[in-house]
């Protein structure tokens, strides 16, 4: 058995994985990779982010994209997914819904509490539009396990 997992396994991890890295590119090519939260929905995934954001900005320009998630802390841990995809924006207002709300269900009790809590830059920074952004994969998952590597004793 390699280290890669199967896309059902690779699926299965995204999904439970909190955190994801979005990566994104610039006008002059360099990339820019953002943590975000993520909810995996029939093999694609989904963020919510302000419609005014670079993010935005840099997909409206070039579809071009890139995910990653990974866990584990000691180098026989280490997990991860990663894939290049094509980035769009989501304008069907029943797919938004379904996005926000598996997003909600997800992170249920990991936010802030409520907006009184935050400070005002950040009220404003998130008071505005929002988009959700679709990212399909482009090309097959890169995957790997390193917990399935035989060592010896």
């Amino acid at each position: 058995m390699g280290v890669a997992l199967s896309e059902d396994e690779a699926w299965e991890f995204v999904a439970h994985s909190l955190t994801g890295m979005v990566t994104t590119l610039r006008r002059d090519g360099y990339p820019v990779t953002l943590p975000v939260w993520f909810v995996a929905l029939d093999r694609r995934i989904y963020f919510r982010t302000p419609a005014s954001s670079q993010k935005v900005a840099r997909i409206a320009h070039d579809e071009r994209a890139g995910f990653l998630v990974e866990a584990g802390e000691r180098w026989a841990e280490l997990i991860a997914v990663s894939f290049q995809a094509a980035a769009a924006r989501v304008t069907d207002e029943p797919l938004c819904a379904r996005v926000l709300a598996a997003r909600a269900e997800k992170y249920d009790g990991r936010g802030l509490g409520s907006r009184s809590a935050l400070p005002a830059a950040t009220v404003r920074h998130y008071a505005g539009e929002s988009a959700i952004i679709r990212l399909t994969p482009v090309g097959q998952l890169i995957s790997w396990d390193n917990s399935r590597i035989r060592r010896a004793p």
